[in-house]
């Protein structure tokens, strides 16, 4: 049987609006991979901006995204299970380790966070492809070690850290929220390909530290003895 004009414009008129719809809907797929899904806070669930608050749960060790009011409520009693994390970054230009005091350390890697404790002894943890792990080198309290340097005395414990960049011929000291060192521990331990870590690793650490540094606010004091 011959079709029609009509059944011929109608299957022409049919695989027309087929094609559209499937155009669409993988136009929408596209969409739907391509857009980032909303951050909300763990506390309350409500919708938060990629710039919110962070808390350190005092027992666990956990960071928790937060939204300013969870922040606040959560943090702002004695005996609060949360810690805020400060936002603050300074660059520590009148202050250094020298090679002797560094490779006392015995690190495996030229990075490292120091840490303050509650009790005022210090934490020396390093990144590494399996997470964060801790030097075993008995240290100084945190005012024994660091008495000749007064921003450090004040740098507040267990959610800011004396962040140390050594890698190659750099020699950068910083004071930052805890949270950025687990950013670059997330860097290496995500990135690490074969026995030195890979170009794309050491690439992100070098815009890692480049993004600390724009934000970073200069502190210079006597260098450290």
């Amino acid at each position: 049987m011959e079709p029609t004009p009509n059944s011929v414009g109608y299957a022409h008129d049919g695989a027309a609006q087929a094609a559209e719809t499937t155009e669409a809907l993988s136009a929408l797929r596209r969409f739907a991979r391509t857009r980032p899904a909303a951050e909300r806070c763990e506390l309350c669930s409500s919708e938060i901006g990629g710039d919110h608050p962070h808390l350190l749960d005092g027992k666990t060790r956990q960071l928790t995204c937060a939204c300013d009011g969870c922040a606040v409520l959560f943090c702002g009693q004695e005996g609060a299970k949360f810690l805020r994390v400060p936002r603050r970054t300074l660059k520590l230009e009148g202050f250094r380790f020298t090679d002797i005091e560094w490779e006392g350390l015995m690190l495996p890697i030229n990075l490292a966070f120091f840490v303050r404790q509650p009790n005022g002894a210090t934490s020396v943890l390093y990144p590494s492809p399996a997470g964060v792990m801790e030097s075993l080198i008995e240290m100084p309290t945190w005012d024994e070690l660091f008495a000749g340097y007064s921003p450090l005395l004040v740098l507040q414990p267990e959610v800011e850290v004396l962040l140390v960049n050594r890698i190659g011929e750099a020699r950068a000291y910083y004071i930052a929220p805890i949270d950025a060192a687990y950013r670059l521990v997330g860097v290496i331990r995500t990135k690490w390909h074969g026995l030195s870590g890979g170009p794309e690793m050491w690439t992100q650490i070098a815009g890692f530290f480049a993004s600390l540094e724009r934000r970073a606010t200069p502190v210079g004091e006597a260098a450290h003895a």
